[in-house]
């Protein structure tokens, strides 16, 4: 048995979830929020199978995606730019998935 934590952008945790189900994963979804560009983010606990974790891993990829965006600099990345006489908004890539794959000594449902 293995326990995944998969870290995904808000924005796509309900198709992810809903695909899980049909799926046959049992999930526990834990709202977060990214350190960098302070958004929503969604945990997923998941527990599978090792011979289930590629069947995890399609889906995980199916449902979560990239996205490229222009965001307003951080504020120490904000101060910096200001003192220089420009503030200019960020293209950076955002979400995608990490994922997090660990043994499962023992299971219990109770």
């Amino acid at each position: 048995m293995k326990l995944v934590m998969a870290i995904v952008q808000a924005a796509d945790s309900r198709g992810l979830l809903d695909a899980l189900m049909v799926e046959g994963f049992r999930a526990t979804r834990i709202s977060s929020t990214g350190g960098f560009l302070t958004r929503g983010n969604a945990t997923f606990l998941i527990g599978a199978e090792e011979d289930r974790l590629e069947a995890l891993f399609d889906l995980l990829r199916r449902h979560c995606h990239a996205r490229s965006e222009f965001v307003s600099p951080v504020a120490p990345l904000r101060e910096a730019a200001t003192a220089r006489g420009w503030e200019q908004p960020l293209h950076v890539e955002v979400g995608s998935t990490v994922v997090f794959v660990m043994n499962v000594e023992r299971f219990e449902r109770i």
